[in-house]
């Protein structure tokens, strides 16, 4: 084999070395949301790309106004107490909401719970909610069934959506507005020392030890 080919041979596999050494790989363009944001024109995927949990804030509000919640209104963006927004449902409730635009592989943590729950007092709210584009965590779950915390997850969300595009307004807030899942007690056995509840059996130990 001549010198020449060998060479040419080279050449062309540092070429292509190159070339897939400078391809970089598709990234999916971010969804902008502006204050004219449609609803109609927005799809799971679309939330997915969003830039932040802003965007998400406010494709919600914009939904909710759509929806005929006159009363919606979003929250400012900071010391908001953990509450995103805020509406009365047809029974005449006032909710909370809390937004969590999370990538599936992320599920929303207990933490969310804890805040949105909170922040009902200081908002004057009968219930609370959170909504996200992601999934939760068991002891998220665990924790909004004790304190009635609704919680609506991806598979809520897109149905959501497609519902609004049909123009099926009144099944999607039968969706938003449904009782939560409750697994507490009766408060009227409060009293009752029988309940299990987990302790710390090192700290225990430790205090019977004196030390």
């Amino acid at each position: 084999m001549s010198i020449f080919v060998i060479v040419g041979v080279i050449a062309v596999l540092l070429a292509l070395a190159l070339l897939h050494f400078l391809k970089k790989p598709k990234v999916p363009e971010r969804y902008k949301v502006t204050q004219d944001i449609d609803p109609y024109k927005i799809g799971i995927n679309e939330i997915d790309r969003m830039e932040d949990g802003k965007d998400f804030e406010m494709y919600l509000f914009r939904l909710f106004l759509c929806l005929g919640y006159g009363d919606a209104y979003k929250t400012q963006d900071s010391r908001d107490f953990g509450t995103d927004l805020v509406f009365t449902d047809r029974e005449g409730y006032r909710n909370v909401i809390q937004a969590k635009r999370y990538a599936v592989s992320n599920p929303v943590g207990l933490s969310a719970v804890q805040e949105v729950y909170s922040s009902m007092r200081f908002y004057r709210a009968k219930k609370s909610i959170v909504i996200t584009s992601s999934k939760y965590t068991t002891s998220c779950e665990q924790l909004a069934s004790y304190n009635g915390v609704k919680l609506l997850d991806r598979n809520d969300l897109i149905r959501m959506i497609e519902l609004f595009k049909e123009q099926q307004n009144s099944k999607v807030k039968d969706i938003i507005e449904a009782e939560p899942y409750l697994s507490l007690d009766s408060w009227d056995d409060y009293r009752n020392n029988d309940k299990i509840v987990k302790k710390d059996l090192k700290a225990e130990k430790l205090v019977a030890s004196g030390k």
